[in-house]
This record gives C-alpha cells, structure tokens and sequence, in this order.
C-alpha cells in the first residue's frame, strides 16, 4: 500500500492540474515521477542492463533461482557455520582437504572421497598408498596425497597447530586466506576461500572456480578468462564479483550457489 497510495495522489493531482490550465510540462514531470516509483518497486532494473551481454541469460534468472533455492542455502551456509561454532579439529581439516583435493575435479566425486576416508578412518591414520587408493576423480593424486599427510601432521599430529585458533587469531577473512595461500601446499586463493566459507568463517570472499568464471564473464562482469590468475588478477575480480553482488541484491554467500546451480543444478559445497 505505501508504493500504490503516493501514486494514486500523484495521478489525480497531476491530471486536475493538466485539465484546469492544459501545461505539458506538468505532464511529463509526471511521466518521470511514474519512472521513479517503477525504480523505487524493482531497484534492479536500473543495474540489469549494466552487466546483462546482448544473447546471454538475463539477470532475471539468478533471481529466479535466488528466490527458489534461498532457503536451501541458507541452510547449508547454516550447516557451515556450525562447523566453526561447534566443529572439531577434525572436522574442519577434512574440509580443508576436500578443498585440496577440487581443483580441476568434480566436487561430488571429492565429497565422497573425503567422506569415505573420514569414515575409514584412512584420512586420521592411513598412509601415502592408502590415502592415493582413495581420491577417486582426483587429479594429480600422488602430490595431493603428499598434500593431504603433509597438513594432517600439521595440524593433526605431533603437537599440532590448531587451525581454528590460527584463523581465529587472523580475525579477518582476508588475513586468513592469506596465511593459507602462503603456508598450505595445494591451497591456493581460491582453495583458502572456498574453505574459509566451508567452515563457517567468512562467507563474503569469491570462490573463483570455472563455473563462476564463466558466468561473470557472461554477464559482463570481466572481459576475459584468464588461463591462470595472479593475485592481484584474483582480487580485481573479486572485487567486481562484489559490485555485481550489490547490484543485484545477492549477497556473495548466497551469490556464489546461485551461479554454481545455473551451471551443475546442484546446491552442493
């Protein structure tokens, strides 16, 4: 009703003002005040133009799958969040390995090989070869193997560095993924921020894989794919990846499900 009523004054006024003296002008001060209270009701029609390309996917699809699969985030941004408020140690350096184990393989064949080795026990205890008979659609498995035994006698084993109490003493996502990128084989910035959402830590830092990439691209948020991202590359774009955010009214959290479902129909992890 407070969108409908300002209009409703504004339209008898401006046409009894229009039929006692006949000036145009008022009437096109009225076309305009007509054009703002349609960008008051909808504020993204103002921003879909700017990022939408001529033959690609409107921007009104993200919305779409914003609206139906919000609920269904939230929840999983929930289940995360729980990892950090009450996860163990050992929860959160599975998910840490599970971010070592994705770059260029399938997320649902990582979850499983983490989940099955977690529930085996091979992840806590098993060795190189048993570790390796387990990264099933893994690429490059022997090093991520090395990577895996590496961070679990770091954090795990032998007077361990808690990786809770090291991001916490970082107070900041960007810190955080910092030290990450710097001290832990196979985590790159992509690697640290997707574990950093994972465990409920910062949920506002890009996770710049292909299928977002790809989608930014689209939408015309970049111009261009990089083959491989330097930092400073990385940062550029996921500073862009946040305007775009704000423009359309989706948080980055909640951003990055979105386009991650519009390429694989999955909300996954």
């Amino acid at each position: 009703m407070e969108s409908i009523i300002p209009r409703v004054f504004a339209t008898i006024v401006a046409k009894c003002i229009l039929i006692s003296n006949g000036c145009r002008i008022l009437w096109i001060l009225f076309i305009a005040q007509q054009t703002l209270f349609l960008q008051y009701e909808n504020p993204n029609l103002s921003t879909m133009n700017a990022f939408s390309i001529t033959g690609n996917q409107p921007i009104q699809e993200l919305t779409s799958i914003y609206t139906h699969k919000r609920e269904e985030i939230r929840i999983r941004l929930g289940e995360f969040k729980r990892i950090w408020r009450t996860g163990t140690e050992k929860e959160i350096f599975a998910e840490l390995v599970f971010c070592i184990l994705t770059p260029m393989a399938r997320g649902e064949m990582c979850c499983v090989a983490v989940e099955n080795m977690v529930r085996s026990g091979v992840l806590f205890t098993g060795d190189s070869s048993q570790i390796t008979r387990e990264l099933i659609g893994a690429r490059f498995i022997h090093k991520k193997s090395a990577y895996i035994i590496e961070a679990r006698e770091r954090f795990l084993h032998n007077n361990p560095v808690s990786l809770r109490s090291t991001i916490s003493s970082t107070s900041d996502g960007h810190k955080a993924r910092e030290w990450l990128a710097r001290s832990v084989k196979g985590i790159g910035y992509k690697e640290a921020s997707h574990f950093l959402r994972n465990i409920g830590f910062e949920q506002n830092l890009a996770i710049l894989d292909r299928h977002i990439l790809k989608n930014l691209k689209s939408f015309g948020v970049i111009k261009e794919i990089p083959g491989s991202l330097t930092k400073s590359q990385y940062l550029d774009m996921e500073k862009k990846m946040l305007e775009f955010s704000k423009a359309i009214h989706i948080s980055m959290s909640y951003l990055d499900f979105v386009l991650w479902y519009k390429e694989t129909g999955v909300i996954l992890k």
